[in-house]
């Protein structure tokens, strides 16, 4: 059962990283979302560090909605996904998989790259810090819960604004919980309770929503 998890992951890292350009795009839209919004506040240290959390996190939450709509396309395109879904494997297993290589490639890079460009907020490091662990436990919430939606649109058109009516309500709690680590630090209040139950809800969702996105690849193969 690992083995077969760890070979669809080893097969969508490989295929990521022959479509750099793909690896590169949440990145990059990552940093012009940051980047405007700070020069659109101005040089106010007060005002950017008390927007900077919901600003960043919602920048890499619709970072992460930019590679969902591929998360099954290409498989499903090209026929892989018919032979996955025959394996002897539940298909729950192999969106697991799918959901946990999406995360490696997006959120992973995201969380790197956060406290960076956190700077441009002038926050201090100590909220630096938990930022980057918010986004690092966040997203993979919003991998599973995106395998999801990436399921339910499978084949449809307009997969990419259909996707992101269907995860978007369900991402909020990540965002509140991530922000409010970050927003804690910075009035001198404990981010353990934030961390913990993002760390809950991330672990929750990496765990059974794949199971759903199964049922919905099932839906969209018949």
């Amino acid at each position: 059962m690992f083995s077969f998890i760890a070979r669809i992951i080893a097969r969508d890292l490989s295929l990521a990283l022959r479509r750099p350009a793909d690896l590169a795009a949440p990145l990059c839209f990552f940093l012009i979302v940051a980047s405007l919004f700070a020069f659109g506040v101005g040089p106010e240290p007060e005002l950017l560090r008390r927007l900077a959390p919901g600003i960043l996190w919602v920048g890499a939450l619709l970072s992460t909605l930019l590679s969902l709509p591929r998360m099954f396309a290409d498989d499903f395109a090209d026929g892989t996904l018919e032979q996955i879904a025959l394996a002897p494997y539940p298909l729950g297993l192999a969106a697991l998989g799918k959901a946990i290589a999406h995360w490696m490639i997006s959120g992973l890079p995201l969380a790197l790259i956060s406290p960076i460009l956190a700077l441009q907020f002038d926050l201090p490091m100590d909220a630096l810090v938990i930022l980057f662990f918010s986004i690092l436990i966040g997203t993979p919430a919003l991998s599973g819960i995106g395998s999801i939606g990436a399921g339910l649109t499978l084949g449809l058109r307009g997969a990419a604004v259909l996707i992101s009516l269907v995860v978007l309500p369900l991402y909020i709690p990540a965002l509140i919980l991530g922000a409010g680590a970050v927003d804690a630090v910075a009035h001198g209040l404990s981010p353990r309770p934030h961390l913990f139950l993002l760390a809950a809800f991330s672990t929750g969702s990496i765990v059974f929503a794949p199971w759903a996105a199964a049922a919905a690849l099932k839906i969209s193969l018949e």
